[in-house]
């Protein structure tokens, strides 16, 4: 079996976050947390996936600090896998994916599932990214100052 490439260490955050819970069903069950699975069998039914795959995603989960587990009413030897304060900090990147995938991945007219605001009902608008000052911003806008002394400046770039 080929081993698996691992980005805990890297500089890009974005690599690190792929490390973390960059493959598909952990991005699943993180979404299935947020519309309120808590039991193993919740997420195995919705996701249809193997038992020992399922067992894997929710241990690295948990190893991120993404999933804890908490008791379940009425005691007995089964728990609940509940969202902690960094999993819930994914709610803006599903929100973004979801978004992405009404806008690019169905035709249109094409029935999907919606996020709805729980106060009023409406579809919420659509995410965007902000500059410090408050300023819509485009990719174009944007430099990534990355580390180490091979890197130039962002006000400075290498020619």
């Amino acid at each position: 079996m080929v081993a698996r490439t691992r980005f805990d260490t890297a500089t890009c955050p974005v690599a690190r976050s792929v490390d973390a819970i960059g493959d598909w069903w952990s991005l699943l069950i993180v979404r299935d947390a947020f519309d309120g699975s808590r039991r193993f069998s919740e997420f195995r039914d919705s996701l249809g996936i193997a038992k020992n795959i399922l067992a894997a995603r929710l241990r690295a989960l948990i190893d991120a600090g993404v999933l804890d587990t908490a008791p379940l009413p009425g005691g007995g030897a089964h728990h609940a896998y509940v969202l902690t304060d960094k999993g819930r900090a994914l709610f803006p990147v599903i929100v973004a994916l979801r978004q992405w995938g009404e806008e690019h991945c169905f035709e249109p007219g094409e029935p999907h599932s919606r996020l709805l605001d729980r106060r009023d009902g409406h579809p919420l608008r659509p995410l965007d990214v902000r500059a410090a000052d408050g300023r819509a911003i485009t990719p174009d806008e944007t430099v990534v100052a990355k580390t180490g002394p091979e890197t130039p400046h962002p006000d400075h770039p290498a020619t």
